[in-house]
């Protein structure tokens, strides 16, 4: 093999060389892309998800609220219940006086 054989053989490798690391970053660039874009989806996916949470939470509190209301209520119209009763029942022995048993 001759000089220029073996420059012009060198040349071809390098320039083989030179493609494959082009094509390389090409795909790097590429997969960098993507990459980055599936990151900006997830975050504008766990940013809606954050909010949907916000807004469950929300929900849930307002819920509470309102069973704690329901309670107190259901709980102020037993006691008046029970103190109604409890009147009428001592009305009812005032008018009625239990009566000794008889021997």
């Amino acid at each position: 093999m001759t000089i220029d054989e073996r420059f012009e053989r060198i040349e071809h490798v390098t320039a083989g060389l030179a493609e494959e690391r082009r094509k390389d970053r090409e795909e790097f660039r590429a997969l960098w892309r993507d990459t980055q874009r599936q990151l900006n989806d997830l975050t504008g996916k766990l940013a809606d998800l954050s909010d949907r949470v916000t807004q469950i939470a929300e929900e849930s509190r307002a819920a509470d609220q309102r069973l704690r209301d329901s309670i107190a209520e259901t709980d102020r119209r037993l006691g008046e219940r029970i103190e109604t009763m409890i009147s009428a029942m001592g009305g009812y022995i005032r008018e009625h006086p239990p009566q000794a048993p008889k021997a």
